[in-house]
């Protein structure tokens, strides 16, 4: 598909991070851009801001004419879309091409120098702090991004097309569909077991995308994982290595080792050891675009977050309110050794929302042992997204596995009233699903109280 021969992009399901950030693309370019999500969100309002029309009916009439057009029009799905969804069955049965996002993606970056984010865990905060990087150094870019940046306060950013950040998704093999001449991959946890079925398998995977990589391109890899590429850690003996790492006033301070040089008294205040590395794997990519060592080095300090990654919504003397995307066992850890090497000392009540049934059932066990680590834990109900429900997979299931007698299961609506009754010195809210949405209110009631 030519896409400059295209003038009209229609996406079903255009609300989710992905979607709405081409969708953002497309208008950038001027075209007619509109589509269908199941619920009104602050991201499917902020696409409707910028002219573009979204329905919430799935209802062909409600499909303006122009994007009727097969010869003109590019329609783009999500898979979580079902394929009896009557609008995906029109354009299925009327010649229009249809693209997953991921396509479309790979056909958007193909002809760019293109630097790909993959890993189970990671993927949105490293390639938002490459993203940054390569703004504080002044590479044109266009970068694609799975949350919204509190630097750009968007998930989509366009100074230039030579250049592109995308992340490369494992989900539905999404990333085989990329064409990265830079790539990293920072983790290969078990993980979406529903479509890979064991973490072998997902393995295979991440090493066809890891063959992917063009020729005289090159390839980060965390270090200790089962493929061979450039690698990077902490304290260890990697190509790209952080060393005589302390901290002060909230702020890591640390020696930046390459291959080729080694740079003292580095800056970065991101929470966690696990975004410590995400920067460093950022820094290496951003190095292979050209920019400066020491320009990257300095701009690591300046970076201010992704929405829902270790986010301060509260921060006092007496109160402290993180909110983070987590929602497998893996980010639970990172984020309770963030808390822990920030704030120790300190009681920590964790609020989850289970997120698919499937990774409810597949990882229980780890889910329990993560989350009895907190002081306290309150359940919430799980979020289904586009999965169904499975026979006996509950909160209330999960409940009864976690080794901790300060946990409960709360309704959404009773969620603020319990956090106040229970007055925790740190409140932590972590999942992917709709809990999101509750944050303001939360913090709102918070402040209110304190």
């Amino acid at each position: 598909m030519n896409l400059n021969e295209i003038h009209n992009v229609y996406f079903i399901g255009i609300g989710g991070i992905g979607m709405s950030a081409l969708a953002r693309y497309f208008k950038f370019l001027n075209k007619n851009v509109a589509g269908y999500d199941k619920t009104a969100t602050p991201l499917t309002r902020e696409l409707e801001a910028l002219d573009i029309a979204i329905h919430y009916e799935d209802d062909i009439s409600q499909v303006a004419n122009v994007y009727k057009d097969a010869q003109e029009t590019l329609i783009v799905y999500t898979p979580a879309v079902p394929s009896e969804h009557s609008e995906y069955q029109f354009f299925l049965n009327n010649g229009f091409q249809l693209f997953k996002r991921s396509e479309v993606l790979g056909l958007v970056t193909k002809d760019t120098f293109c630097l790909a984010v993959a890993g189970t865990h990671g993927k949105t905060t490293t390639s938002s702090i490459l993203a940054h990087l390569l703004k504080e150094t002044q590479t044109p870019f266009t970068a694609f991004l799975g949350g919204i940046s509190e630097d750009f306060n968007s998930n989509f950013f366009f100074s230039g097309n030579e250049t592109s950040v995308v992340e490369a998704d494992e989900f539905d093999r999404s990333f085989l569909r990329l064409f990265p001449n830079v790539a990293c991959i920072t983790s290969m946890d078990a993980d979406h077991l529903d479509i890979y079925g064991n973490q072998e398998e997902l393995h295979r995977s991440f090493k066809e995308f890891a063959a992917k990589v063009e020729d005289d391109g090159k390839l980060f890899v965390r270090k200790g994982l089962p493929i061979e590429g450039i690698t990077y850690g902490i304290e260890d003996d990697s190509d790209y290595c952080i060393n005589n790492l302390r901290i002060e006033h909230g702020t890591y301070i640390f020696d930046l080792n390459t291959p080729r040089i080694s740079l003292k008294g580095v800056k970065f205040s991101k929470p966690g050891r696990h975004n410590l590395l995400n920067g460093l794997v950022a820094f290496a990519m951003a190095v292979e675009t050209g920019s400066s060592p020491d320009r990257l080095a300095r701009a690591l300090n300046s970076f201010k977050g992704v929405q829902r990654r270790f986010s301060y919504k509260i921060k006092t003397d007496d109160f402290v309110f993180i909110d983070d995307y987590a929602h497998h066992p893996t980010e639970i850890d990172a984020i309770y050794d963030a808390v822990s090497e920030m704030h120790s000392k300190k009681k920590v009540l964790a609020v989850f929302q289970p997120h698919l049934f499937s990774r409810t059932q597949d990882f229980a066990e780890d889910f329990a042992k993560s989350l009895s680590k907190f002081d306290s834990v309150i359940l919430l109900e799980i979020y289904p997204a586009r999965e169904k429900p499975i026979e006996g997979i509950t909160s209330k299931w999960l409940l009864d596995k976690i080794e901790n007698p300060h946990k409960k299961l709360v309704r959404k609506s009773e969620l603020v009233q319990e956090i106040k009754e229970q007055n925790p010195e740190i409140l932590i809210t972590l999942g992917a699903g709709d809990i999101g949405l509750e944050i303001s209110k939360i913090k709102r009631e918070l402040e209110y109280a304190n």
